[in-house]
């Protein structure tokens, strides 16, 4: 199984899931990690998406990042890691949370800040989704 956590750079999960610039992806048998790989990820600014300030993000019908653009950009973040399946980020949009759980991978939103130490929880069945961090 392969899990994906985004990351700026190559250590730490990033806050933002449109904003990461790579997925780091474990590899795990037998409950243990047996690979590490960095893949690039497309971001926002590569679909020409623009972030919004924090007083538009309800502007959008049904919450932020739900619209058919941000849909088809979400979708086209998440074709680097169509063979994970669980993503892991610190935070982001209910539009790229949906988009992955459509995607038949399960999103997590995690407080945890390094991403060994994610995958590890993981691994253990600790990892603990926190949804009401979504924006």
């Amino acid at each position: 199984m392969k899990i994906a956590m985004v990351s700026d750079d190559g250590k730490t999960i990033s806050r933002h899931f449109g904003r990461a610039t790579y997925y780091l992806v474990f590899t795990i048998e037998n409950n243990e990690i047996t690979g590490t790989e960095q893949r690039e990820k497309p971001g926002h600014q590569h679909h020409g998406h623009h972030h919004q300030h924090d007083n538009e993000i309800h502007l959008h019908e049904g919450g932020h990042g739900m619209d058919a653009r941000s849909v088809d950009t979400h979708n086209q973040m998440l074709d680097p890691v169509q063979d994970c399946a669980v993503v892991i980020a610190g935070g982001m949009g209910m539009g790229a949370y949906r988009s992955i759980e459509q995607a038949n991978m399960r999103p997590f939103i995690t407080t945890f800040r390094d991403a060994e130490e994610a995958a590890r929880a993981y691994i253990a069945g600790t990892l603990v989704d926190h949804p009401e961090k979504l924006h």
